[in-house]
């Protein structure tokens, strides 16, 4: 049976899910005012092959993953370029599908906006100011009282006291107590704003804080009470615990707070040289700028081979290894005619992979699944043992292409670019085996790519030569 690290409980807890069959699970998704880096990268493919298990788990998953559209780095950047916010962030927006499209990510079943959930954010407010826990300061920001939030810090694990010490709270002498956090911002110059009944000295016009759009997003689509929520570990503190104490402050019955999720899960971080990869720290790398260089499966296989919870060390050698040991996988297949066939959970392989995914999701030991069958497919290249290592790698998003597509999919590319040399000779080779085996698309994009580089092909009666053109 499934267990999951619920990050709340500090252990692994046996997943049961709130409605038998189903999984409504929340994800925290992107700020879209600049291009996705791997971190971001690292969020979406964890949280797809969640999806993907649960999925292949028999469950019928409800994924929802938001998309910020309003923040003080989006207006920031907004005014700089001269642009609409709706401009900069629909361009972002677009270039990030077309990343976790190249990554092999399914899209989410609901993706919300926050600006397009202003009316519940102020839903929600209004209940916390009814009910007591937050207030309206005098220059009409709304604040929440952390104070009258019994459980606040249960996440993160600390008291009010231990993070009024040790964390760094920016100074606002609008605030009952250093703790509190904004949950709508008083209308600024050069800022959007919305219409609110929270008053103050401009109207109650503002707009929301970071944190709440979440809280009123996630209970919106699946109930004041779901089952997952996930997110990058740095949102642990303040971002999830802020979004504990709203919702279940907002939804609490008689005084008592209704439970917001069961299972709280959060990836680890990337780093780069030790440190946290983020914009801020300037150590980031875009996954644009990454496919420029390794093709967009070793970037998913790079990131699934480590544990979710786990460090992920990014470096040119450990894509390099990663990109390697792909390599080993799909030669193992290359050749073989190989059937879609249900997965036989009763085989030992497979028993073995399910075994590991059901243990949080511990993606390493089901890749060594996955080399163990390689192996198995260079000695006996048994189509029914290659199979099995196709579908159970399909599970994690992996070895569904072409073997030789993928083998010499990265020689092609080097050849256009003319960066070293090339055997040209093989590259003809696997062309003629691709138009013996039909596979016209292939053989086409060699001879293209050839032809790019410069060099033209001749079929004759004795084979195929190639010249200089």
């Amino acid at each position: 049976m499934l267990k999951i690290y619920n990050t709340l409980a500090r252990e692994k807890q046996i997943f049961t899910p709130i409605v038998a069959g189903k999984v409504s699970m929340y994800v925290c998704g992107m700020t879209v005012y600049d291009y996705c880096h791997l971190g971001h990268a690292r969020v979406m493919v964890v949280f797809d092959m969640v999806s993907r298990w649960l999925r292949s788990s028999g469950y019928a998953v409800n994924y929802v993953r938001n998309i910020t559209d309003i923040d003080d780095k989006i207006i920031k950047r907004a005014n700089e370029n001269g642009e609409t916010i709706g401009q900069l962030t629909q361009r972002f927006i677009d270039a990030m599908d077309e990343d976790s499209a190249k990554l092999g990510i399914i899209r989410p079943d609901i993706e919300p906006k926050a600006t397009e959930f202003i009316d519940g954010m102020i839903k929600m407010i209004s209940a916390l100011i009814e009910k007591g826990f937050a207030y309206v300061a005098a220059n009409g920001d709304v604040f929440y009282s952390v104070n009258n939030f019994e459980g606040y810090g249960k996440l993160s694990g600390k008291s009010l006291e231990d993070l009024r010490a040790g964390e760094r709270v920016e100074v606002d002498t609008h605030k009952k107590d250093p703790m509190d956090f904004v949950l709508w911002k008083s209308v600024k110059p050069n800022e959007p704003s919305w219409d609110s009944p929270f008053g103050g000295p401009n109207g109650g016009k503002g707009r929301p804080g970071w944190h709440i759009e979440c809280s009123a997003m996630s209970s919106h689509h699946l109930g004041e009470r779901f089952d997952i929520h996930g997110g990058g570990q740095d949102l642990q503190f303040p971002h999830h615990e802020n979004e504990i104490a709203q919702s279940e402050a907002a939804h609490s019955h008689n005084g008592e707070p209704c439970q917001m999720v069961n299972y709280w899960m959060h990836n680890g971080f990337v780093r780069v040289d030790e440190e946290k990869m983020s914009k801020s720290l300037g150590n980031f790398f875009t996954i644009r700028t990454v496919l420029e260089k390794y093709d967009a499966e070793v970037i998913r296989f790079f990131i699934l081979r480590a544990h979710y919870r786990s460090p992920l060390n990014y470096s040119d050698q450990h894509l390099d290894d990663a990109k390697s040991a792909l390599t080993r996988m799909y030669t193992s297949l290359r050749g073989l005619m190989i059937n879609e066939a249900a997965i036989d959970w009763q085989n030992p392989y497979a028993t073995r992979f399910k075994e590991a995914m059901d243990d949080d999701f511990n993606t390493p030991e089901a890749m060594a699944v996955l080399f163990d069958l390689a192996n198995e497919v260079n000695k006996s290249k048994s189509l029914e043992v290659a199979g099995l290592l196709k579908n159970l790698a399909g599970v994690l998003g992996l070895l569904q292409r072409d073997a030789d597509e993928f083998l010499h999919g990265d020689v092609v590319a080097q050849l256009t670019s003319i960066e070293f040399k090339i055997d040209i000779d093989q590259l003809v080779i696997h062309r003629n085996e691709a138009k013996k085996n039909k596979n016209y698309t292939e053989a086409d994009r060699i001879r293209k790519a050839l032809a790019d580089a410069g060099i033209v092909l001749e079929d004759t009666a004795l084979g195929t030569t190639w010249r200089k053109g």
